[in-house]
């Protein structure tokens, strides 16, 4: 697991920021710690800088994952986003939100929680 070089980072960057814009500072300063990316296998992970620390001591080659997934880059150098990342970016999203899909035309089309597929059966029995 090592940190993010200078091209990846600003790959990975341009690609939140066409979901979240500016609010990207607020996922890595959070108010309950300080927050990083790191590569391990082609992926980029979300971790808290102390399970970081914590982590420090498990080798490489044993190390399967470390926080959550964010996404992958391509052979092709291209950053991909993992639905992983939804629960993080949502509350910083420039469009789509509840709000505003209250304050659309009605001939508008909205999607809404389109990615999360699961949701129905992990909360089927709170359902009324």
């Amino acid at each position: 697991m090592r940190p993010l070089t200078e091209e990846e980072t600003r790959v990975m960057f341009e690609k939140m920021a066409k979901y979240i814009g500016e609010n990207l500072q607020l996922l890595v300063d959070r108010p309950n710690g300080t927050y990083c990316f790191r590569l391990h296998n082609d992926r980029v992970y979300y971790v808290s800088e102390k399970i970081l620390k914590l982590a420090a001591n498990i080798s490489g080659d044993k190390l399967v994952s470390l926080g959550t997934c964010f996404g992958k880059f391509t052979k092709t150098h291209k950053f991909r986003l993992h639905i992983t990342a939804l629960d993080y970016l949502a509350p910083y999203a420039k469009y789509k939100s509840t709000q505003d899909c209250r304050k659309v035309d009605p001939m508008a089309i909205v999607v809404f929680h389109q990615a999360d597929v699961g949701e129905y059966v992990r909360h089927e029995e709170t359902l009324t």
